[in-house]
């Protein structure tokens, strides 16, 4: 059971050297134990900040950030293409720890979803002494071969939707370079037709959890094409954790920081594959496997709150 649910106690906006504005904000107990929720995409932003309710509001001081180009922040990826020259890696890890900074904390747990759990590794791993725990759920870390898979590999269990978003592409074309090209072309009604049938792509192969609905993925347009904008940049350069920056080949080095990894057993979106090797990898990380749930579910969400609450009251 979820807890109950909370608004902000506190909000702001924090202003980075290079001309992105990021919004955050606090809720819980603002002497609890940090923990920062990182959301989905990149791009999902915090939304209408259901993500409060994974955390006990007595135990923990919860703080969401929407990551940049996205959500509250601004610009929007979609609206400055030219932005898209600092989105990187290392810029979103800077946004983090300049918020770790702003806010005053020392270390927090890191909780992400999806993307966002590649970013707190990625993060995890530049940082280690300003991390106390992480939990992941629907656990990604970046890597050639997921992205390869979620654009290419599942196209032989969704024929028919793949064969429409390989539509707008060349033959010889890998279709994650090809729609992060698209996805910059000058021409607004390129850039549309691509978000629209991104977004249905993504909304198919996420369409086997027990969570899904019909209709696109994100309601809104200008939203779809925000969303497709940054993924297809991140996807497209193996989200800058390539070679000896990758995840998987230096997840040894996050011993010491313990670690929670949740998947569904369902997710084809993103294999059980992912988080089995990581947690071979990763000295200290327990992996717990949902046999119901795709990318993400109900029991999952409940394993990570539990996972969370647990770290929290033990250290009280």
């Amino acid at each position: 059971m979820q807890h109950p649910p909370l608004e902000p106690f506190a909000h702001g906006f924090l202003d980075r050297p290079d001309g992105a504005r990021l919004y955050w904000e606090t809720s819980g107990n603002p002497r609890g134990r940090p923990a920062l929720y990182l959301h989905g995409g990149p791009g999902g932003g915090l939304g209408r900040g259901g993500y409060r309710r994974r955390f006990d509001p007595d135990l923990h001081l919860i703080i969401g950030v929407d990551q940049r180009g996205c959500g509250r922040s601004t610009p929007w990826a979609c609206d400055d293409l030219a932005s898209l020259t600092r989105q990187t890696m290392d810029d979103l890890l800077g946004d983090l720890e300049a918020l770790r900074v702003h806010l005053g904390i020392e270390r927090w747990l890191l909780h992400g979803v999806s993307w966002g759990s590649t970013l707190a590794l990625a993060y995890a791993l530049a940082h280690p002494t300003r991390v106390t725990e992480i939990v992941n759920l629907a656990v990604t870390t970046g890597s050639r071969w997921e992205i390869d898979w979620i654009t290419d590999g599942i196209a032989p269990v969704f024929p028919e939707a793949f064969a429409h978003l390989r539509g707008l592409l060349g033959a010889e074309e890998r279709t994650i370079e090809g729609y992060a090209r698209l996805l910059r072309d000058p021409d607004p009604a390129v850039r549309v037709e691509a978000a629209e049938r991104w977004d249905q792509w993504e909304a198919t192969h996420l369409s086997l959890g027990p969570l899904a609905s019909p209709g696109p993925l994100h309601a809104d347009a200008r939203h779809r094409l925000n969303f497709a904008t940054l993924v297809t940049h991140y996807w497209a350069r193996d989200c800058f954790l390539v070679g000896g920056d990758a995840v998987l080949t230096r997840a040894g080095e996050l011993a010491g920081i313990p670690g929670v990894l949740v998947h569904g057993r369902r997710d084809i979106s993103g294999p059980v594959l992912t988080p089995w090797l990581l947690h071979q990898a990763w000295p200290g990380s327990r992996l717990q496997i949902v046999e119901e749930d795709g990318h993400g579910g109900p029991r999952s969400a409940e394993l990570c709150q539990l996972a969370m609450d647990a770290f929290a009251e033990a250290a009280t």
